[in-house]
């Protein structure tokens, strides 16, 4: 090769050195290039190892010994139906660490405008904690969580959350509760079934019917506010199960928010008060069902009737023979102690023991209420007051189940909140005769006593009134006149009963006639009227005629008269 370069000619020579060197003046700024580039980045390193180092490796109680937590998935709650009662969608808490926060007043300052709610001393106080995880907001918005990341401050940061969310708010408050900001159940079923939704297998399916919810809801707000009464509280439940599609209780409130003590307070469970007359359903069932009297059997109510030194009394007296069932249609208080009496005191209590009105109930709420009833031996007056529904206080889901057992041919099962697959179990309370005689005797109250504001045409409606004076809180005796519970509890279709509606308003002030009180039959029964005809449908019940021979005969209560043999209908 170094003979050939000697033999190159020395124009091709000049030109192969000319190469040479452009090619190593190319190299050199190549290489300055490198050289640079490689000194950035040592410097970035190096200030992402500080950053590192300050913000993470030095600090031991720093974001990273305060790792994220897993997310718990508490179960969904729906109703029969499938749809969601309550739910979990995922949040951003925020949290501090005081050690890193130079200038706690700016950032108190800075915070208050993204949470106006929270005041800046407290901000402060958090913020100069000796604590190195303080919390500052739960659950924050998006928007929220946006506005704190724009801060850019160090020293905040966020955890990964779930929160609890109730699509329906008020609708189903008193049924499904609430939860606290750690997700722990405070009330209703979020707390019973606690242990249980804590596993997020499955939803927790209830036996409530949101449709059937809302109707009840809604015609009770409206009654309420019509008869300017003070609370009012309903229940719709399927006769033959005990299953409850429907209760409510006002007023209510908004899981999501703050909730005072009476509105959390569920007077559907929780609450126990003497019932009124709407109690008297239960004397004339024990007494047909021990046979002490018959419906073809009456008393004397044209005068007031003493029990020892206590005079039982008529409201709208009648001043005549009445049969038990005028009795009953009449509610009258003096042929309701006088077929008590043929019972006895002994044999009322043991009634009342079976059918579960001395016990708590057995249902998925921890709001039960505790009944409150006489102690030891009930004597003679006890059994003539709690005949028509004093002297006894129960809750009013006491009494709709127990009237349900009345009615579905004699026999009792605990209510519930729940979904029920397949049969279940129950206790024989009445015969089916009887329980087919007292059909016809709530039949009657409807369609021609104290009920008739209840009569649901085509929907067969059978029922009972109730109006309850209220004790003085805190004394003995009853508060003044106006001072009272109306209640209408009604069953359809009675022929077969298949659901029960149970309305109660605390001391309506409109409805009554001139002069008298605002009783069951005038401001609750219509409300149970409104229920029964926007429900009746979306529980495949159909309307009859009423007036059809069939139906007629089935309804009929053949009785004696003085002398005489009428038909009541």
């Amino acid at each position: 090769m170094y003979d050939q370069a000697l033999q190159t000619p020395p124009s091709r020579m000049r030109a192969f050195l000319d190469g040479q060197q452009n090619q190593k003046g190319a190299e050199a700024p190549l290489t300055r290039f490198t050289v640079a580039a490689i000194l950035v980045f040592c410097v970035f390193l190096a200030i992402g190892i500080r950053l590192l180092w300050v913000m993470v490796l030095s600090q031991p109680h720093s974001r990273a010994s305060t790792p994220e937590l897993p997310l718990l998935k508490r179960s969904d709650i729906v109703d029969r139906n499938g749809t969601i009662l309550a739910t979990n969608l995922i949040t951003f808490s925020l949290f501090a660490n005081p050690k890193h926060i130079s200038d706690p007043q700016l950032v108190a300052k800075k915070l208050t405008k993204i949470f106006p709610e929270m005041s800046e001393k407290s901000l402060s106080q958090k913020l100069t904690s000796q604590s190195p995880f303080v919390w500052i907001k739960r659950n924050l918005t998006p928007k929220q969580k946006l506005m704190v990341q724009y801060l850019g401050q160090v020293g905040l940061d966020f955890q990964k959350e779930q929160k609890r969310i109730y699509p329906h708010e008020t609708l189903t408050a008193h049924v499904v509760g609430y939860t606290n900001v750690d997700n722990k159940g405070l009330t209703g079923v979020e707390r019973h079934f606690e242990s249980s939704l804590k596993t997020g297998d499955k939803p927790l399916q209830l036996s409530i019917d949101l449709r059937v919810q809302h109707i009840l809801r809604e015609a009770l707000v409206n009654g309420a506010e019509k008869y300017g009464a003070k609370k009012a509280s309903g229940i719709v439940l399927d006769a033959n199960t005990s299953e409850i599609l429907g209760m409510v209780s006002l007023p209510d409130f908004d899981p999501h928010h703050s909730k005072t003590s009476e509105a959390i307070f569920n007077t559907n469970t929780l609450g126990v008060y003497e019932m009124g007359s709407v109690f008297k359903i239960f004397t004339f069932a024990m007494a047909l069902d021990y046979k002490v009297v018959s419906l073809q059997d009456g008393f004397d109510t044209s005068k007031p009737f003493h029990v020892g030194k206590f005079r039982i009394s008529d409201l709208y007296p009648k001043n005549r023979w009445l049969s038990i069932p005028e009795i009953f249609m009449y509610s009258s208080n003096i042929g309701t102690v006088r077929t008590a009496l043929k019972v006895g005191a002994k044999r009322q209590k043991e009634f009342f023991e079976k059918i579960g009105f001395l016990k708590p109930l057995k249902i998925e709420l921890g709001e039960n209420g505790v009944p409150m009833a006489p102690r030891g031996e009930w004597k003679d007056i006890n059994m003539a007051t709690i005949s028509y529904g004093y002297g006894l206080a129960i809750s009013p889901l006491h009494l709709t189940n127990g009237i349900a057992t009345l009615v579905n041919g004699g026999v009792l099962r605990n209510p519930t909140l729940l979904k029920k697959e397949g049969a279940d179990t129950y206790t024989r309370i009445i015969s089916a005769a009887t329980s087919e005689k007292m059909r016809r005797l709530m039949h009657l109250v409807v369609k021609s006593g104290s009920g008739q504001k209840a009569n649901a045409v085509g929907y067969m409606v059978g029922g009972k009134t109730g109006s309850a004076n209220k004790k003085v809180e805190g004394g003995k005796g009853y508060v003044a006149k106006g001072k009272h519970r109306a209640i209408f509890v009604g069953a359809f279709p009675i022929t077969s009963p298949r659901y029960l509606v149970f309305i109660m308003l605390d001391e309506p002030k409109n409805g009554g006639a001139a002069g008298g009180i605002s009783t069951g039959g005038a401001v609750a029964a219509p409300i149970a009227k409104e229920v029964i005809e926007k429900a009746a449908s979306l529980l495949e019940v159909m309307p009859v005629d009423e007036t059809s021979p069939a139906i007629q005969s089935a309804m009929r209560i053949q009785q004696e008269g003085r002398g005489a043999t009428r038909a009541i209908q």
